[in-house]
Formats: C-alpha cells, structure tokens, sequence
C-alpha cells in the first residue's frame, strides 16, 4: 500500500508498494536561518523532484541515498515524471520567476506536485497536468497560493485527495498563514494526527478530501 510521508514545509516521500521512494521538494537543512525551524530530513530517497531552486526547495544534497534528482521531464526507476512549467508569481505583481509542475503516475494513482504555485492555471496547463488523485498544493499565501487560490487550483484539477502545504506551523515563523484558513473552506477533511497516511486506488475517496498530516521533522 503507497504511503505518503510529511516531512515539513513541501517535502514529502511517497513509498510504493514496491519500495520506491520518491522525494519532493526536499528543503535545505538551515535555510533561512531560525525563521525556518525544521529538522534534517534523515528518510533516503531514490528519486528526488526538484519544483525550483529556492533552498526551501532545493536541499537534494542533504536526502541521504544516492537519489536521482529530477529538474525535468524524464523517467527514473521505470516512473514517467512530467514537468509543466509555471508561475511562482502571485496576481498582485510580484514576479518570483517560474517553477516546475511534476506529474506522475504510481500504484494506479496520479499525484501531482505544485511546488510554490502562486496564481491558478490556465487551460493548457490544467490539460498538460490531466486528471489528479492525489495532490500536494501550497496554501499559506504571501509567497505562494493563498487559502482560496488553493482551493481554486485544486477544483480546476478535480484532485480527490488535497494535501496542503507551505503554511506556517510551530517549526516556522515565515510571514505565511497556517492551515486553518484553508481547512475552514473544505468541505471534507480528515486530520491524520501524525506525519503518514496510506491510500491505494480502491481507497481513495470519492469526493474531494483535504488530508492533513503533521510534519516529521
């Protein structure tokens, strides 16, 4: 049964049922000094994907194994990993460049990776990405999409399960929102309590459901 794994901020590890560890967004232990509180990250990976090159984002170095780090599309460990490109800009103006969209199919599910997403998609890139079970999408604003741009997001991608990320947790003081704002506008939601959840194709829930894990680290 697949199983994915919080680590803090955007990272997560997903596991297959074959043992595959596929790592996203794996962030740089120390980046920003006190500000950005979380632990090393200590789970290997074989694949790592990198959705751009900020150091909450970009600490491939760190993950022990010797992953295969990802920036495009390509196929790693017999996976097809699909890049759309992005906006990490926000609609007030503020121009951030543009990340890396990864889509991937495992176990019969398809998960998708917004990185730091800062402005909903347009048609053709909500065509390129395709249909979405399992997806990971920033919500705490400032820098990225906020509560409702998320939710936004999400809908065009009619994800059926959402697991949110990039907010401000005890471990962070980064000027982003918590979750909160973002969970009072799901109409499911479903609190783990801890860092993992398992979910397989004949388990996923029907209707769109928030998941929210706690961090490992």
């Amino acid at each position: 049964m697949p199983t994915i794994k919080y680590e803090g901020h955007s990272c997560f590890l997903i596991t297959s049922e074959a043992g595959l560890r596929i790592m996203l967004d794996p962030y740089d232990f120390g980046a920003y000094g006190e500000s950005f509180g979380y632990g090393p990250i200590t789970d290997p990976a074989d694949v790592v994907l990198i959705t751009h090159e900020h150091r909450d984002h970009n600490g491939a170095e760190g993950v022990p194994g010797s992953p295969v780090v990802l920036r495009e599309t390509a196929t790693a460990a017999g996976v097809y990993f699909q890049v759309v490109e992005a906006s990490h800009g926000r609609s007030d103006g503020q121009d951030r460049g543009n990340i890396r969209i990864f889509s991937w199919e495992v176990d019969g599910l398809r998960f998708c990776h917004l990185g730091d997403l800062g402005v909903p998609l347009t048609p053709a890139q909500v065509e390129a990405i395709g249909p979405v079970d399992v997806l990971f999408v920033p919500v705490g604003g400032h820098f990225t999409l906020d509560a409702a741009g998320a939710h936004q997001v999400a809908g065009q991608l009619q994800a059926r399960v959402i697991l949110p990320m990039h907010y401000r947790t005890e471990r962070t003081t980064l000027p982003i929102a918590p979750v909160g704002e973002f969970l009072q506008g799901a109409a499911q939601v479903l609190e783990v309590g801890g860092s993992e959840w398992r979910v397989t194709a004949e388990t996923v829930p029907e209707a769109a459901t928030v998941v929210v894990l706690q961090p490992a680290n």
